[in-house]
C-alpha cells in the first residue's frame, strides 16, 4: 500500500519539478526591460499625477490609483528578486529587491525570509505561522472560546483582510522585522535602512510639494497596491479544493502544486501582476522568471488547466473561512455548521 508521503499526486509533482527545471535560468536582457518598462511608466505616472494637483485632486486621484497597479508590479519584480529568479548573480538580485523594497514599502531581507518560510511549509497544518493568512481547521474552531471565536470571525471577515488588512501590514507591519524581532541584526537593519530611504524620500516629496502629493499620490498608489497584493495573495491559497495536510501526510511538492491556484486573468492584468496569477508552477518551481511563466503554460496543457480560477469565481474566496480535514476543503462558516449538523 502507498504510504500519503509517497502518494500518487506527490510522486507526479516531484515529477513536474524536474521537467521544470529547464524554464529556470534567467535572461539578463529581458530582466532588465522589464524592470524599464515597469519602472519608467511608473515614474511618468507619478510626474503625471502630481502635475495634475495643479488642475485638480479629482484628475490626480485617478492616475495615482492605476500607478497603484505599476506598484503590484514593481513588488513581483522584488518578489522574483527574492527567489532569486531575476538576475543569475544573487547579489545584484539582492540589491535591486531591497532598492524596489523601498518603493513597496517592505524591508527586503525580512520578506524574503518570511516568504521563504511561507513556500517551505505552504499547505503544512502543523506549520501555520509566518507569512501565511491564517487559517482554522472546522475542529480547532468548534474547539475554541465563544470569545475564540468572535475574534476568529473578525479576522476573517472581508473588512479585515481587504480593508483594514492591507494598510495595516503596509504602512505599520512592515516598519519591523515582525516575526524576526530576534533573528538577529540583519533583518533589524533591513527594516530600519527601509524605513530610513523612505522618509528620506516622502520628506524631498514634502519640500518641493507639501502634503498634498504625500496624501493624494503616494497613500492612494500604496494603498491601491497593497490592497491588490493582499487580494491575490488570498486567492493564490484560499479556495475551495485547495490543499491541507498535517506533517505526517504533508509533502512540500505536493503541497505547491494542489494547494497554489492558476488565476486567470484578462491579458492586460495578467502583464501588471507579472503573471503572478501562474502560481501553482511558481509554488513548483520559483526560481522561474515571471516572464517564462507563460512559456511552462504554453509547453504544458496539464499545468496550463490545473486549479483554474476565474476572477469570477474568485470573488466567492472571499466567503470561505475553515478548512475541513473530511471534506478536504475549505468552508464558509454557514458550510461548516450545515455540516456538523448533518454529521
Amino acid at each position: 500500500m502507498t504510504s500519503p508521503t509517497q502518494s500518487p499526486t506527490a510522486e507526479a509533482a516531484r515529477n513536474w519539478v524536474r521537467e521544470l527545471k529547464k524554464y529556470r535560468d534567467p535572461n539578463h536582457a529581458r530582466s532588465i526591460f522589464e524592470l524599464a518598462v515597469t519602472l519608467i511608466p511608473f515614474a511618468a505616472l507619478w510626474a503625471l499625477s502630481w502635475w495634475a494637483l495643479s488642475v485638480s485632486w479629482l484628475l490626480t486621484l485617478p492616475i495615482a490609483i492605476l500607478n497603484g497597479f505599476f506598484l503590484v508590479r514593481v513588488f513581483a519584480i522584488q518578489h522574483d528578486c527574492g527567489h532569486s529568479a531575476f538576475f543569475r548573480n544573487t547579489k545584484v538580485g539582492d540589491w535591486v529587491g531591497r532598492a524596489l523594497g523601498v518603493l513597496t514599502l517592505t524591508p527586503y531581507d525580512v520578506w524574503q525570509k518570511v516568504h521563504a518560510v511561507h513556500h517551505s511549509n505552504s499547505g503544512n497544518l502543523d506549520q501555520r505561522d509566518m507569512g501565511e493568512i491564517f487559517t482554522l481547521t472546522t475542529a480547532e474552531y468548534e474547539a475554541r472560546s465563544w470569545f475564540g471565536k468572535a475574534r476568529y470571525r473578525l479576522y476573517r471577515s472581508p473588512f479585515t483582510l481587504f480593508v483594514l488588512g492591507p494598510g495595516y501590514l503596509f504602512f505599520a507591519q512592515n516598519r519591523l522585522p515582525i516575526g524576526l524581532m530576534r533573528a538577529g541584526f540583519k533583518y533589524w537593519l533591513s527594516a530600519m535602512g527601509t524605513n530610513a530611504a523612505i522618509v528620506v524620500i516622502l520628506g524631498i516629496i514634502f519640500y518641493f510639494g507639501g502634503a498634498a502629493p504625500i496624501l493624494l499620490i503616494f497613500v492612494p498608489t500604496t494603498l491601491v497596491a497593497a490592497t491588490l497584493g493582499v487580494w491575490l495573495f488570498y486567492v493564490q491559497h484560499q479556495f475551495e479544493e485547495t490543499h491541507w495536510d498535517g506533517k505526517d501526510a504533508w509533502q512540500v511538492h505536493d503541497a505547491a502544486l494542489h494547494g497554489s491556484s492558476h488565476y486567470v486573468m484578462p491579458s492586460v492584468l495578467q502583464w501588471l501582476t507579472a503573471n503572478i496569477g501562474v502560481h501553482h508552477v511558481h509554488h513548483l518551481y520559483s526560481r522561474i522568471p515571471f516572464y517564462r511563466l507563460p512559456e511552462v503554460l504554453r509547453d504544458h496543457g496539464d499545468l496550463a488547466q490545473a486549479q483554474r480560477l476565474t476572477i469570477w469565481e474568485s470573488f466567492a474566496t472571499a466567503r470561505l473561512h475553515l478548512w475541513d480535514e473530511g471534506e478536504r476543503r475549505l468552508l464558509s462558516f454557514r458550510q461548516a455548521r450545515q455540516l456538523r449538523s448533518a454529521r
